[in-house]
């Protein structure tokens, strides 16, 4: 006897289109979300834009009141010119690209070391020296540059460059960051390095830090940026121009004949310009950093 077997067999689904893609709805919220951000982001933008425009200017267009992007003169790298030739500008920049780096490592490393400890150590008065940390973020920078700069001076560390690189390696509010992204190690990653008999230090150094590495990233380029642009303080410590970083050096340069518009200008694009690049380089970093450290949860 023989069976049909188209009966046997039940029909085939139709497939699926490949090519079909699903597509997000445009709401109403997300298009005023969106126009709100590039509103704010022109209104940033536009100074920054005029700040360039005028430092390409002569000295007759940028002090002549009208409001024309380039100059009756065209654009004249003049103010570029004058910066450039009146002052040290190579070796202040060399000078904050030191310090600067310099106060990154020795900041991150104390930040990560006291927030490990905050994090997984269970010492005496840990709790309340938690609170200090965070009361102390609340404290203007201000407030501390008397009792910083007598410090400095009692041990003699005025016109020096360590008395310009330590009064800023204490940055609580990282240490409170790092602490929110150690929290959420998995603690048995560290209790599995404690059984193959690896000290504290080394699941610190070799567990720890290698999963951190993209707030730690986050972290540095957060302070190097302070650093770089932190004006008050190398401005009451350092006296020697040999010695200056580059936004208090290029304020010695400005002429004493009036406001130099353009000179003021282009000095701000120069001492902005390395941060401008060390952002876009890291930009994914910083990103990434920011995601991760629990804020964009919670």
């Amino acid at each position: 006897m023989t069976t049909d077997t188209r009966t046997l067999v039940a029909p085939a689904a139709p497939m699926p289109s490949i090519h079909r893609r699903d597509r997000k709805r445009v709401t109403v919220g997300a298009v005023v979300a969106f126009a709100i951000l590039a509103l704010l982001a022109i209104g940033w933008l536009l100074p920054f834009l005029w700040a360039v425009a005028t430092a390409f200017k002569t000295e007759a267009d940028a002090a002549s009141g009208d409001p024309r992007w380039i100059g009756e003169s065209g654009p004249t790298t003049e103010a570029f010119a004058s910066i450039l030739s009146q002052g040290n500008v190579y070796i202040w920049a060399w000078n904050s690209l030191w310090t600067s780096v310099a106060i990154t490592v020795i900041t991150v490393a104390i930040s990560a070391m006291a927030a490990y400890a905050f994090s997984r150590l269970d010492f005496r008065g840990r709790r309340w020296l938690f609170v200090l940390v965070i009361a102390s973020i609340v404290v203007p920078p201000q407030v501390l540059i008397i009792p910083l700069f007598y410090e400095m001076l009692v041990f003699n560390m005025i016109d020096t460059h360590w008395g310009l690189i330590l009064p800023q390696v204490v940055a609580p509010a990282m240490v409170f960051i790092l602490k929110r992204f150690f929290d959420a190690v998995p603690i048995e990653l560290e209790d599995a390095a404690r059984v193959d008999g690896a000290t504290r230090f080394r699941i610190f150094w070799s567990v720890v830090l290698p999963l951190s590495r993209p707030i730690l990233a986050s972290v540095a380029i957060f302070v190097f940026i302070g650093a770089w642009n932190n004006f008050l303080w190398p401005f009451l410590v350092i006296n020697d121009t040999t010695l200056m970083t580059l936004p208090v050096g290029l304020q010695t340069v400005i002429s004493a004949y009036g406001v130099q518009y353009a000179q003021i200008m282009a000095q701000a694009v120069l001492a902005a310009l390395p941060l401008i690049v060390v952002f876009l380089i890291f930009q994914k970093q910083i990103v990434k950093g920011v995601a991760t450290s629990g804020f964009g949860g919670q």
